[in-house]
């Protein structure tokens, strides 16, 4: 992204569950912003790091609750995910896992849904921590299409199912889905 005081430019990819949770945060909080279309078929990379500086500079509305026991709820939610769920089934590891990558994929999501049910059962109520769409919830909704992508049973998973749905209903995880982005093949577009 470029500086605060210009449009920010986002460099994304359609499917990057790292860029669609900067789409979110950037729609959540208005943010205008010129999308630039890259092929992440090489690389990925984490960019939680993007959203920590939006919340640092454009505070409103809060994706980081005030609360520090909340905040901390939030964070552990989002670590687990961007973590220890994510990067396990990126494109340069499903490559090395060959015929495999998918029995792999659904293995690594489904083992780190098991945890995360568990929490979410403690932290949620509308959302993963309580009512208010945080960091959290940028990082579910983009797992939970992987998981979808994968053939994942979502049936043990009552709780991060109602969360995505209820997310889902929400503008800013509409207009920054995949499935409507400028570089989105034409078969998968919405």
């Amino acid at each position: 992204m470029s500086s605060a005081a210009a449009k920010p430019i986002l460099y994304s990819y359609f499917r990057s569950s790292c860029s669609w949770r900067v789409r979110i945060a950037l729609a959540l909080k208005g943010i205008s912003y010129d999308l630039v279309p890259v092929n992440l078929l090489k690389d990925g990379g984490q960019q939680l790091a993007i959203i920590h500086y939006l919340e640092d500079t454009r505070p409103n509305p809060r994706l980081l609750p005030q609360d520090p026991k909340k905040r901390a709820k939030v964070r552990m939610i989002a670590d687990h995910i961007v973590s220890g769920i994510q990067p396990l089934q990126n494109l340069s590891i499903l490559k090395k896992m060959g015929e495999k990558k998918t029995e792999w994929a659904q293995n690594c999501i489904a083992s780190g849904f098991q945890a995360l049910e568990q929490i979410l059962q403690h932290t949620s109520g509308r959302y993963c921590v309580g009512d208010e769409v945080s960091m959290a919830d940028l990082c579910l909704v983009p797992q939970v299409s992987n998981a979808e992508r994968f053939k994942v049973d979502m049936g043990p998973y009552p709780t991060i199912t109602r969360i995505n749905k209820a997310l889902l209903e929400l503008e800013a995880f509409k207009v920054s889905h995949p499935s409507r982005q400028p570089d989105t093949p034409a078969e998968l577009q919405a």
